[in-house]
C-alpha cells in the first residue's frame, strides 16, 4: 500500500507544481501527533459523519477516515482535488468535493442530521462559515475549528471581553479552546499561532428565527462603534435619538455608559426581548 501522506509537504506540492496560496490562507498541519489530537478532540467515532472543511493535501482527512464512518471533504482550491484523490484513493469512506462552503448546502454532503464539522480555515471567513452551518437545515452536534489563536481567543471570550464573534457563537452553543498550535507545526509557517476550538452546539438556538434577527440587528449596532459607550453606540446604529438609547437601556437595568464587550449575553438577549416589543426605529424618529 503506497503512503503518499508521508512524503515531505514540499515534495507533494512539487510532484504536481504546486505553491500554496496566501490569499486562500494555505498552511498545511501535517504532524500525526496534533492531527491525533485533532480528531480526538472532536470524539470522532466509527458511527460519525464527519464534515471537513478545507481539505488541503488531505492529512487530517485521512486521520479522520480512520475513525469515522464516512468523511465528506470540501476543497475551494480546485488544483488540490487531484492530489487528495491520489493522496486519499485507499479510503472507500471519502468523498471528496470541490466547492465553496459558504454556497453548498450541507444537506447535499452529509444528508443526515448529528454530523460533525472539522474545519481548517482562514480568519477572514470564520464567522460567516460559522454562521452558514449553524443556520443550515442539517444541524451539526460539534464544530471543532483550527484558526488564528487571536481569533480563537475572540470566540471564546467571557463578559468583558465579548465580541460579535463570540456573542453570535453563544447564541447557537459553547464554545472553548482546546489546543494552541505553534507556527511551526504548518508548511508553511503562518504568522501567528493557531488553535483548536471546540463548539458543542444546544439542542436549539437561544432565540427563535425571529427573535435571532433582532438579536443580530441589535448587536451589530452595539458593536458598531465598540470604543464608544453603548448609548452611543446604539443612538447611531439604530438612529434613535440618544436619549432614546440612554431610556432603552435604563428600562433594562444597564447603565448606559457601559461598553458593548461588556454586557452578558444574558443581558443582550434581554435587550433583544425589549427590542422586540417596541416599534421599528424609523417609526420612533430621530429626535
Amino acid at each position: 500500500m503506497s503512503q503518499p501522506l508521508q512524503q515531505p509537504i514540499s515534495a507533494i506540492l512539487n510532484k504536481h507544481g504546486l505553491l500554496p496560496d496566501k490569499s486562500l490562507g494555505q498552511n498545511f498541519l501535517t504532524d500525526p501527533n496534533i492531527l491525533e489530537k485533532i480528531t480526538s478532540i472532536a470524539g470522532v467515532t466509527e458511527k460519525d459523519t464527519v464534515l471537513e472543511i478545507g481539505a488541503g493535501l488531505g492529512h487530517l482527512t485521512a486521520q479522520l477516515a480512520r475513525s469515522a464512518k464516512q468523511v465528506a471533504a470540501v476543497e475551494l482550491d480546485e488544483r488540490f482535488i487531484p492530489v487528495l484523490e491520489e493522496n486519499l484513493a485507499e479510503y472507500e469512506n471519502i468523498r471528496i468535493i470541490q466547492g465553496d462552503i459558504l454556497t453548498l448546502n450541507p444537506q447535499d454532503l452529509v444528508q443526515q442530521n448529528n454530523y460533525l464539522v472539522v474545519a481548517n480555515i482562514p480568519y477572514y471567513i470564520t464567522s460567516r462559515i460559522i454562521r452558514n452551518l449553524l443556520e443550515s437545515e442539517l444541524k451539526p452536534t460539534r464544530i471543532i475549528l483550527t484558526i488564528q489563536h487571536e481569533v480563537a481567543q475572540r470566540i471564546c471570550a467571557r463578559t468583558g471581553k465579548m465580541s460579535l464573534l463570540s456573542l453570535s457563537v453563544l447564541m447557537y452553543g459553547e464554545p472553548s479552546l482546546e489546543m494552541r498550535i505553534p507556527a511551526s507545526a504548518f508548511f508553511p509557517p503562518p504568522k501567528v499561532d493557531s488553535a483548536v476550538v471546540l463548539v458543542k452546539l444546544y439542542p436549539e438556538p437561544l432565540l427563535k428565527v425571529e427573535m435571532r434577527e433582532k438579536f443580530f440587528e441589535i448587536i451589530k449596532a452595539g458593536f458598531l462603534h465598540k470604543r464608544k459607550t453603548l448609548r452611543n453606540s446604539l443612538s447611531k446604529g439604530l438612529a434613535w435619538a440618544p436619549s432614546q438609547a440612554e431610556k432603552f437601556l435604563v428600562e433594562a437595568g444597564i447603565d448606559p455608559q457601559r461598553r458593548a464587550e461588556t454586557i452578558s449575553m444574558d443581558e443582550w438577549i434581554e435587550l433583544t426581548r425589549n427590542y422586540n416589543k417596541i416599534h421599528p426605529p424609523q417609526q420612533l424618529g430621530t429626535n
